[in-house]
């Protein structure tokens, strides 16, 4: 059992590979919460006689995934525009000419809450049956104020209608919307007048993020949304440094937000600024791989530098269509030279702290929530050596079996 207990903190450094093994392991869940963590034996002795026993055979049982980035509510896919880049297209140029996230835009503003949640409730599946059993959900396919509650509402449809747990955060600046394309200074101030208050008074997110890129937000743009989202309550994210070394790290940094996201360009500078202020990097390689490139995040730099990373999917219709935690463990393993110990950690506890929920989710330890997966494996690091295999064999939610591959066989 991979416990991933230890200090009350992300972990960083050599922290990263202590994963607080626990073998045999055992623990007691009762009220949806563990309320231990210990050897067998002594789990037994304190069990009542209307206790359900679960045997994990040998198992590895590790903590549910967090994925801290996601954006799991669109309608449609980008099929289409998948087949144009294996052509030759480039993501830019097909973002150019009307593609890209503006394409999801149109088929998400065209749907209704119910096909929203419809949609959504099928990828809650794939999440949990993979093993993650949180995630962050960002809206941004809305870019305007109507849509962008009914990207967040249909957030908050699924966290109460599915077992997966979802933690909202607003992301208006995502992309300048086609109608404000010649007059995008009215499309920032639309987000900061109206959008982040109404989105605060409904209490419908909890962190607001930002695409901070020259030819999408830039940094002048950025920290006006930022430090209005701050005003409002919001927590801070930021998309940072993907396309380009457009100064996004250094600005997270900056402004103090929580997490930079991406940092497929960040450099030396960008890594010791983000240490500076603590903010968390948030790895995505499986869009790297999906998009085609190889310029993935310096993320060995990152963790000798003493910051606490964090991998997530980027689960989206258009550069990362996959909810696979293990997928992810293998791309950083093989393409970011991540131990597979490394790569756990920053799957689960650091995750967590990512989303303040460090103190409930993330590890097994007593007090915590019984969010956690037993694995179809006898060795943890099978799950990034083997990639494109489901390995969660059950999943639990609040002490509550959620997935169980043994009724999909």
């Amino acid at each position: 059992m991979l416990t991933l207990a230890g200090p009350t903190r992300p972990r960083t450094g050599l922290e990263l590979r202590e994963l607080s093994i626990v073998a045999p392991g055992a623990l007691l869940v009762r009220n949806s919460q563990i309320e231990r963590v210990d050897n067998p034996r002594t789990i037994e002795s304190l069990i009542d006689a209307d206790c359900t026993v679960v045997d994990a055979g040998g198992r590895v049982v590790l903590p549910g995934f967090v994925d801290a980035h996601t954006h799991p509510v669109f309608a449609g896919t980008r099929v289409d525009e998948f087949e144009e880049r294996l052509r030759g297209a480039s993501y830019q140029e097909i973002t150019a000419r009307g593609g890209g996230i503006q394409s999801t835009v149109n088929k998400t503003r065209a749907a209704t809450l119910d096909e929203l949640v419809t949609a959504g409730t099928r990828y809650a599946k794939w999440f949990l049956r993979g093993g993650t059993t949180t995630v962050e959900a960002k809206s941004g396919y809305g870019l305007s104020l109507e849509d962008e509650l009914k990207i967040l509402r249909a957030i908050r449809e699924l966290d109460r209608k599915t077992a997966l747990q979802y933690v909202p955060t607003f992301l208006g600046a995502h992309s300048v919307p086609k109608e404000y394309k010649s007059r995008r200074s009215d499309y920032v101030s639309l987000i900061i007048d109206e959008m982040l208050p109404r989105i605060a008074q409904e209490k419908l997110a909890e962190f607001c993020d930002v695409f901070c890129e020259e030819k999408v937000f830039t940094n002048d743009e950025s920290w006006k949304i930022l430090s209005a989202a701050r005003c409002n309550g919001l927590g801070l994210r930021m998309h940072a440094d993907q396309l380009s070394l457009s100064g996004g790290a250094k600005l997270a940094a900056e402004l103090g937000t929580l997490t930079a996201d991406h940092l497929e360009h960040t450099d030396s500078e960008g890594i010791a600024a983000l240490k500076t202020a603590n903010v968390q990097p948030v790895l995505l390689p499986a869009s790297v791989y999906a998009l085609g490139s190889s310029r993935y995040p310096a993320a060995r730099a990152m963790i000798d530098t003493g910051l606490a990373v964090i991998l997530s999917t980027d689960f989206n219709p258009g550069s990362s269509p996959t909810p696979s935690m293990s997928m992810v463990l293998s791309l950083a393993s093989t393409q970011m030279k991540m131990t597979p110990a490394e790569s756990i950690t920053a799957a689960t506890i650091n995750a967590a702290y990512s989303l303040n929920r460090g103190d409930k989710i993330g590890s097994i330890e007593a007090g915590k929530n019984a969010d956690f997966v037993i694995h179809d494996c006898d060795d943890y690091r099978e799950l990034a050596y083997f990639f494109g295999v489901e390995r969660a064999w059950q999943v639990y939610v609040g002490g509550e079996l959620i997935s169980d591959l043994r009724s999909q066989i």
